[in-house]
């Protein structure tokens, strides 16, 4: 454990205006608070508080930094106040610890919804003052150090598991890459140990076969930069455990047949030097196309900035070099930390913040949470960000958007701005129109072509990759769901009450609100087209000394087929949009022609079967839930619906061409097929098509029944 004087000296070591009283009674503080308190290895608690503050004083953090280090545990393990710390430590400190307390409180992987949420608020208190993160990702790594003392196995797995999931990208996106590889490799020992000895092994192994040929190269490498007049320093690097595996399995090779195992940072005074380096180590060795990446003149996210080449070096063996300034290098491995380091007081070294990337990035996350309607559906668009590689694309101007691997135009549109992103109606790629799923590559210029009246569609969803664009999509489509809730309540109290000759003013209607704890008319309108209230209900609540309505069932004509035919063309007729307030019970296919009745679903709202289907009789002890619904014949001309046939077919070879063809001749399209059985004279079909309506699909059972090979066919109704 570290002692008080040496604390001291290794702050004072890059702090020259330290208040050395101030962390001495820091320290002496957290000792007394902690007292008799026992880790689990058996240390005095206090330790690890001191441990903390030791790893942050390797990032060289400000001293309230470094004194919430010595605190962090002192609000939620000890009598310690609020108030205490307050006056004794100032304003600032105590904010940070509490901070670093309401983290301390969250477990992220006790279960999913649990995780969800509790990472929905890790984010939230960090956003204001990222030092309260940086606090928290060495406490982690302090305890990930310590892991194996604990003695319930499933424990350490979920400390280890969350750790590799949650704190260690955390870590890569905020730059610091040094907690990054130190928590992948702890976790990965925990969770694979077998895998990470059997590395270990194989890497130590290597690293003598190969040492006197890595010792070559570095000498090599200095005398060359000697020549060039260039003044560097030369160090031999080595892959993590877990950084070798993850290539390993995704590349699916074995160890010895990676190229990049072993490497070498250049450290220069200049950035001019970093690419004299280059040019020096390219005249002299041959290097590997596509392996070459400047990210000093595009940085990555997290601020990284650093030549990457591969050469052929001696004995044809593969070498990968990085060259880098020494400011470059502190920041690529304490990131946000580093740059602290750059700035004459604390209040520049706090604005910095504002305008570094890792700092706008969780900026960015923070603001997606106000559009994320689940904290589930949050932790999941945010670890589509945390584990994706890069790709850089251009605007028209030159402006640089970074995204993930495997993005699209319309993921780009979204990085640029949500509105551009909801009204993406095509892209140029490099000057060439380009469908909007193209996954783009590093170096290309996209331009969004936007259309008035373009809206987002549910199966952009599947096309999109980062989570900022799927939040706002998801947005977007709840938002015309709830719109469409509305006007569907709105349209089905009218007609209850109507139907009982009474009025449905917002004076009468507003009787309503408290019953079912809504705010406003819209929210009850609301709720009675998703159908988590009746209309009869309202009804009811309004005018509590009415009987029953008695002709309800027969009486609401006025929901019949509007919705959806406003102009809004990823609605259908009546619904069947999976965000459409009136939607087509599922496999149960009904076709204009066919007579219809919606049910009220609560959180589903209205739910269209046709009367034929079986599934109604589930519902005839509930007529209140039932609505009476006609096709809109305007509004579905020109649309395609979802029908399904059952086919006993005779087992001859063309039979299943002959009736594609069939199916074709009459302008239908088959979207799915299935074999349900086979045998030595006959096959049985399910067969889904997509057709105009009842009378469509009536004329091809026709065609199909005078066909020879065909013994039976018959539309499928659920």
């Amino acid at each position: 454990m570290m002692r008080q004087f040496e604390l001291v000296d290794k702050v004072s070591g890059y702090l020259s205006n330290l208040d050395e009283t101030l962390l001495n009674q820091a320290y002496v503080f957290t000792v007394k608070k902690h007292g008799d308190q026992k880790r689990a290895s058996g240390d005095p608690y206090f330790s690890h508080p001191v441990e903390v503050a030791g790893i942050l004083t390797e990032l060289k953090l400000d001293e309230p930094t470094i004194v919430t280090g010595l605190l962090h545990d002192t609000l939620e393990d000890t009598d310690a106040t609020y108030e205490e710390l307050q006056k004794l430590f100032g304003e600032e400190v105590a904010q940070l610890v509490d901070g670093v307390t309401k983290l301390s409180k969250l477990e992220l992987t006790a279960d999913q919804n649990k995780q969800a949420e509790n990472f929905r608020k890790l984010l939230v208190s960090t956003a204001n003052d990222i030092r309260v993160l940086i606090v928290k990702l060495a406490d982690r790594l302090h305890n990930m150090r310590t892991l194996h003392y604990i003695q319930d196995p499933s424990r350490k797995q979920r400390i280890a598991q969350e750790t590799l999931e949650i704190y260690a990208p955390l870590a890569g996106r905020m730059g610091i890459q040094s907690f990054r590889e130190e928590l992948e490799d702890l976790s990965f020992k925990m969770l694979k140990p077998q895998g990470y000895n059997l590395i270990s092994e194989k890497l130590a192994a290597l690293k003598a076969e190969r040492s006197d040929m890595l010792d070559s190269i570095a000498y090599d490498l200095k005398n060359l930069l000697t020549e060039e007049d260039v003044d560097a320093a030369v160090e031999g690097r080595e892959k993590s455990p877990f950084s070798i595996w993850r290539k390993m399995e995704n590349k699916s090779i074995s160890l010895e047949q990676l190229s990049d195992i072993f490497g070498f940072r250049v450290i220069v005074d200049t950035e001019a030097d970093c690419y004299r380096a280059l040019g020096a180590v390219h005249r002299k060795w041959q290097f590997v196309p596509g392996r070459f990446k400047d990210y000093i003149s595009v940085p990555k996210t997290n601020n990284y900035r650093s030549l990457h080449t591969t050469i052929i070096g001696p004995n044809r063996q593969r070498v990968e070099i990085q060259i880098r300034t020494s400011e470059m290098h502190t920041i690529a491995q304490n990131g946000v930390a580093a740059h602290w380091l750059y700035k004459d007081s604390d209040d520049d070294r706090r604005k910095v913040f504002e305008d570094i990337k890792p700092f706008k990035w969780l900026q960015e996350l923070v603001d997606q949470l106000k559009i994320a309607n689940t904290a589930e559906e949050f932790l999941e668009d945010t670890k589509m960000e945390l584990f994706h590689d890069q790709v850089f694309c251009f605007t028209p101007k030159g402006r640089i958007i970074a995204l993930p691997k495997g993005a699209t135009p319309l993921d780009f549109a979204y990085a640029v701005h949500t509105e551009v992103g909801n009204s993406c109606a095509g892209a140029r790629v490099n000057g060439n129109i380009t469908p909007i799923r193209t996954v783009l590559r590093n170096g290309d210029e996209v331009e969004i072509i936007r259309a008035e009246g373009q809206l987002p569609s549910a199966n952009w969803e599947s096309i999109v990759v980062t989570g900022k664009a799927r939040a706002a999509i998801r947005h977007h489509l709840r938002e015309n769901e709830h719109l469409a809730h509305i006007k569907t309540g709105r349209e089905i109290i009218a007609s209850v009450f109507q139907a009982e000759k009474k009025s449905n003013d917002d004076n009468h209607l507003e009787r309503a609100l408290v019953p079912f704890e809504c705010e406003t008319l819209d929210d009850l309108y609301a709720m009675v087209g998703a159908g988590q209230v009746s209309g009869t209900e309202v009804f009811r609540k309004v005018y509590p000394d009415q009987k029953s309505p008695g002709m309800l069932v027969t009486a609401l004509n006025a929901i019949t087929s509007k919705v959806g035919s406003d102009g809004n063309k990823n609605a259908p007729v009546i619904g069947g949009d999976s965000f459409s307030a009136i939607k087509f019970a599922p496999e149960t296919f009904p076709l204009p022609g066919d007579r219809i009745v919606g049910i009220m679903t609560p959180g589903e709202g209205v739910m269209v079967y046709p009367i034929s289907s079986p599934l109604l009789q589930d519902y005839e002890a509930e007529l209140d839930r039932w609505l009476p619904l006609k096709w809109d014949d305007e509004a579905s001309h020109g649309r395609m619906y979802d029908t399904r046939l059952s086919l006993t077919v005779a087992n001859k070879i063309g039979a299943l061409a002959i009736i594609s063809r069939t199916i074709g001749e009459f302008g239908a399209n088959i979207s799915n097929l299935s074999m349900n059985q086979r045998d030595e004279d006959f096959c049985l079909l399910e067969m889904d098509l997509e057709v105009r309506d009842l009378n469509h699909v009536k004329e091809i059972i026709s065609a199909l029944r005078g066909s020879r090979l065909v013994n039976r066919v018959k539309r499928v109704v659920a």
